[in-house]
């Protein structure tokens, strides 16, 4: 979302989602093209839910908010990281410098760096559909 007034107001909207679905909030952010949630996990849902809920809410709310967005929805693809507590706060202040982050690298481009890094296996066409 380009209108940052907007992008704050759903990175509040999905906090409090994830909320309701019994999964703190530590920190949401993000950019125009996408958002960072970090939250502790709840124990009565999946992580796979979780998504689905935060997205289909918070589509619903952007409709509603927003005429222009009439036909928004979010990309069909994610990623989900677990992180240690001991880790929490780096990711914390990674999250509040995404603006400044994203000069250097692309969200792509970074996504599949910390894919290879963490050796894990993907299909772009899940990605960013």
């Amino acid at each position: 979302m380009r209108d940052l007034e907007l992008r704050t107001r759903t990175h509040k909207y999905l906090a409090g989602v994830s909320m309701q679905l019994e999964c703190d909030p530590v920190l949401v952010g993000g950019v125009e093209d996408h958002a960072h949630l970090l939250c502790r996990l709840g124990r009565t849902i999946s992580q796979a839910d979780w998504i689905k809920e935060l997205k289909r809410a918070s589509s619903l709310w952007l409709k509603e908010q927003t005429p222009g967005l009439h036909s928004f929805q979010w990309q069909g693809g994610y990623a989900d990281f677990g992180v240690s507590v001991s880790n929490i706060d780096d990711v914390k202040r990674y999250i509040a410098g995404q603006d400044e982050h994203h000069r250097k690298i692309s969200f792509q481009d970074e996504l599949r760096l910390l894919l290879r890094r963490h050796q894990l296996k993907w299909d772009e066409k899940y990605l960013w559909e």
